[in-house]
């Protein structure tokens, strides 16, 4: 591992940082075979994170000044906590750098938002078959919810899905 010795520092993402953080986004589709699904660009990336309605929020670890992974994530509601929780989108660590503490520090640091911000809990999801990342959720205390089914319209069914929803008169 190169800059193994240079010390890890974690923070929030600038507009300077678009650039890096697509490429960790494509270096983590990547590694979870899923290339062919990232269909946006840097600019999109941008926009949505520093454009006049920011999306979601991102946070950039290096080590010295080595971009070494990434965390993107959002907030969402609970209506039984009645308080907002934080949704990690993706957690990333390239895998020269894997085993030394960047990703519980990136959690660690989520958690630290998710507890300054007054939200009741912080989320995400894992792939299945990945079995490492499972074990080191497990290790940083997440209780994997496997009763809970992921639900995703995307494409033409979220065009014949947003039809539905167009209702001129509301009553009973």
């Amino acid at each position: 591992m190169t800059g193994a010795s240079a010390p890890l520092s974690i923070a929030p993402a600038t507009p300077a940082d678009v650039p890096i953080l697509f490429e960790l986004v494509q270096a983590l589709a990547a590694y979870e075979q899923l290339t062919h699904e990232v269909t946006g660009t840097a600019a999109d990336l941008h926009q949505h994170l520093f454009g006049d309605r920011p999306y979601a929020e991102a946070v950039v670890a290096r080590l010295g000044s080595t971009p070494v992974g990434f965390a993107l994530f959002f907030h969402n509601f609970s209506t039984f906590l009645m308080r907002p929780g934080l949704y990690l989108e993706d957690l990333f660590v390239l895998p020269d750098y894997r085993g030394h503490g960047i990703g519980k520090a990136l959690l660690g640091y989520l958690g630290q938002v998710a507890v300054t911000r007054g939200c009741g809990r912080l989320e995400w999801q894992v792939l299945d078959w990945n079995e490492t990342a499972i074990a080191f959720y497990n290790r940083m205390g997440a209780d994997i919810k496997t009763e809970w089914q992921l639900c995703r319209v995307t494409g033409s069914a979220l065009t014949t899905l947003a039809t539905l929803g167009q209702v001129t008169d509301i009553r009973a």
